[in-house]
């Protein structure tokens, strides 16, 4: 399989692939610039900054966005107006890192102490009517989250514990039944699963992203050329394409020089459409 370079090194930490047509394609993250990216019409990399920290964005269904900030959840409006939601936590020292909707339109996003604290993180769910939860708590690093074609598992990285697990799911009993998917051959990061139900989980640290099929049995390999490779997703015609982010987070000057830019590959399967947020 073909991987080829899209972009230069535009980011620091790439991270959070979301491709949605009502964008016009896809957007990406900085993420510890606090800066969302995306495509002008000339195919130059356009940059616009949120907060100190944009952990995950996701479309919304009356247009617009929603994101993972700092310390909790900002709404885009359909005109680009942003707005912050409350502080769900106080300690500077703790950041949000990654998310994904539900498939009844709720989002998620999970965090992450800076020093990498064990359980000093939580999965947060924003519901649509602003409210708020913590679904899953003493985490360490928490990271992909992404549902089943059919909506009734989730799929779930805490990098530390070296594996993907699994969660039965609905919407009045939420995430449940949690138990081991996969284990790794390096750190689980940001993942995607496609229209056959596979998973494909970014290896930070592994220069890779793995696939497995349903029943948890790894089928396929992409290897990048850079290291650190954080996130993926589905996108373009027929959502046929697989974008790849990475970064160059703690890396030497002039190491890994491709570190930091935006891959694709197509991989022969196609994805699923992006969850929305109903609020």
């Amino acid at each position: 399989m073909k991987v080829e370079q899209v972009t230069e090194p535009v980011a620091y930490h790439g991270e959070g692939p979301v491709w949605s047509d009502a964008w016009g394609g896809l957007r990406w993250l900085d993420m510890l610039a606090g800066d969302v990216l995306s495509f002008a019409p000339d195919g130059t990399v356009v940059r616009r900054h949120i907060d100190t920290v944009v952990a995950a964005v996701r479309p919304r269904r009356r247009g617009g966005a929603v994101l993972g900030v700092a310390r909790g959840f900002a709404l885009e409006d359909a005109d680009g107006k942003v707005t912050f939601l409350d502080p769900l936590w106080s300690d500077e020292h703790v950041r949000m890192n990654e998310g994904g909707c539900d498939p009844d339109g709720r989002f998620y996003c999970g965090s992450m102490a800076y020093d990498l604290r064990r359980k000093a993180g939580a999965v947060h769910r924003l519901d649509p009517d602003g409210s708020t939860t913590v679904v899953l708590d003493g985490v360490t690093v928490s990271n992909g989250l992404d549902w089943s074609p059919d909506g009734n598992r989730a799929y779930y990285v805490d990098t530390v514990t070296g594996r993907i697990d699994v969660f039965d799911y609905d919407r009045e009993g939420g995430l449940r039944g949690r138990r081991p998917f996969a284990v790794t051959s390096g750190s689980p990061d940001g993942l995607t699963v496609d229209a056959e139900g596979g998973v494909w989980v970014a290896l930070y640290g592994g220069g890779a992203v793995h696939r497995y099929t349903p029943d948890g049995a790894l089928d396929e390999i992409v290897e990048l050329p850079v290291t650190k490779v954080t996130a993926c997703a589905f996108g373009g015609p027929g959502l046929g394409r697989l974008f790849l982010t990475t970064s160059r987070e703690h890396l030497a000057p002039g190491t890994e020089p491709e570190a930091g830019a935006l891959f694709a590959c197509t991989p022969g399967v196609r994805g699923v459409p992006v969850r929305e947020f109903a609020g």
